[in-house]
């Protein structure tokens, strides 16, 4: 075993202090798994798990607010006052010894121990079985003096890039079959090679993701998808003969051209779509429309005169992409707007053609909250196609004409008062002079848009209707003639700021 004692960080405070806890009750602790990886390659961890020789019923006992709901021992210990999501909750497992895994998903038998080599030596990768003793405050802010143990080389294997499991690959990959879509999505993650055991285990078994639950697949998958370079990720499921366990119909993309203006076939064209929103930063909905878009091709194809056509795939597709969503149990949200968006993916195609009331039509059909992530999809399609520029006219063209269908309209409908009101406060019938007088009303608010308060409006209309219809019609159309001078010049700075005409 490996015993050195460094400086490490950056630790937050609340770790350090969870783990005095424990010291200071008799017990050990020591940060373990994904997070002291994260720590010795340079990277902020996204969780934090401490393992240690006290028992479920004594952590329950010396921290405040916990919950136990699990039969490996892990009680979460809250900490409701920090604003950083990952120590919300602080994960403390018992040592502890499995036995068995006759369902390759979950131990048969769960024995909690008083050794830490015990504890490192049930865990799936040697970067994973890594354990990490904070000692004492270091040189600077959440950095510390601590001791590490590694009985398994999980630090040479850092240092080498390499992703290698503790023990027999085959024995390790059995006992949980997950393990084998975690390999490739941590090597994939911190861009790390499978060694070469590990590798033939993982070509050799991975039909035991046939046995897991389909919502942990889902939540493995989505850490691919969500990581800095999925496409990678993606190829690398495909390698190793695991999308058939993932997203089959992925791989009946493969070798179906496209023609045209497409550079790649449909497969390489929806994993360079979905590498894009990943450079981009973009939400996992916008990912997964931008992987799925074309799901539809294969079964939409057709072999035209001089390229094939693939007319309705969209449609297609987006019955397609809600069962492949419901297959992997995401939440209904998600499903509604991924569907929604590969359904609507083939609406900007020539804004020589489209027209704004169209334009208005599919942002009521999407919704404002997503018609930009609609447009983002629209990016990453382009960009798939092998086109080098990420915003040509036509892409702002699309987005001042959304600009100019989602604004807020100058018109009557802006103000703190309507026809009902103005007949109540006034006890006109309807007729054309109540329309005069909101029209009136409109010329002053937007001279003053203070004056765009109930209390003002109700006095002012009541002032108005008392005047000749026709000077109340002078002034309506004076409101009218306002308000499309201030439309066009909004519509103007609107076309202006995306550098269309």
């Amino acid at each position: 075993m490996k015993k050195t004692v460094q400086e490490f960080g950056p630790i937050p405070k609340e770790i350090k202090d969870a783990s005095d806890v424990l010291k200071n009750a008799g017990f050990e602790a020591y940060l373990v798994g994904g997070c002291v990886r994260d720590i010795l390659i340079g990277r902020k961890p996204k969780d934090w798990d401490i393992t240690t020789d006290a028992k479920p019923e004594d952590i329950i006992k010396i921290f405040p607010d916990t919950f136990y709901e699990n039969i490996y021992g892990t009680v979460g210990v809250v900490n409701e006052t920090v604003t950083d999501e990952t120590l919300k909750v602080i994960e403390i497992t018992p040592y502890r010894l499995e036995a068995e895994y006759s369902d390759n998903r979950r131990p048969d038998h769960v024995i909690f121990s008083n050794k830490l080599d015990d504890d490192l030596h049930r865990r799936d990768f040697t970067i994973n079985a890594i354990a990490l003793n904070i000692i004492e405050e270091g040189s600077k802010k959440d950095f510390y003096k601590g001791e590490i143990k590694d009985f398994y080389d999980g630090q040479e294997d850092l240092k080498n890039k390499i992703l290698k499991t503790v023990g027999d690959a085959h024995e390790r990959l059995e006992e949980d079959g997950l393990r084998i879509l975690r390999a490739v999505r941590i090597s994939n993650n911190i861009d790390f090679e499978i060694d070469k055991n590990t590798e033939e285990a993982l070509l050799k078994q991975g039909n035991l993701l046939e046995k897991i639950a389909k919502e942990r697949i889902r939540d493995e998958f989505s850490k691919i998808i969500m990581s800095d370079e999925p496409m990678r990720g993606i190829i690398s499921c495909k390698k190793y003969g695991l999308l058939k366990y993932i997203i089959p119909d992925l791989e009946k993309m493969i070798s179906i051209d496209q023609g045209g203006a497409h550079k790649y076939d449909v497969w390489e064209h929806s994993l360079r779509a979905l590498q894009h929103a990943a450079d981009k930063k973009w939400s996992l909905e916008v990912r997964l429309a931008a992987l799925l878009h074309d799901i539809g091709k294969p079964k939409s194809k057709r072999e035209g005169e001089n390229k094939p056509t693939f007319y309705g795939h969209e449609v297609i597709g987006a019955r397609m992409t809600e069962k492949i969503l419901q297959d992997l149990r995401y939440p209904n949200k998600v499903i509604e707007k991924v569907t929604k968006l590969v359904r609507a993916h083939m609406f900007f195609a020539d804004t020589e053609q489209i027209s704004l009331s169209a334009v208005r039509r599919i942002v009521a059909k999407v919704g404002k909250d997503d018609i930009w992530d609609l447009m983002n999809v629209r990016i990453c399609d382009r960009i798939g196609m092998g086109r080098p520029k990420e915003s040509p006219y036509r892409l702002r063209k699309y987005h001042a004409m959304i600009d100019e269908a989602t604004r807020d309209p100058i018109s009557v409908g802006m103000l703190n008062i309507d026809g009902q009101k103005v007949m109540e406060i006034s006890t006109e019938k309807p007729g054309p002079k109540i329309g005069f007088v909101l029209h009136a009303l409109l010329e002053e608010v937007l001279e003053n848009p203070k004056l765009n308060t109930e209390e003002y409006l109700n006095a002012k209309a009541v002032e108005l209707m008392k005047l000749p219809e026709s000077d109340l019609r002078k002034m309506g159309e004076e409101g009218k003639k306002k308000k499309e001078e201030e439309n066009e010049e909004e519509i103007k700075m609107i076309r202006k700021s995306h550098f269309v005409e």
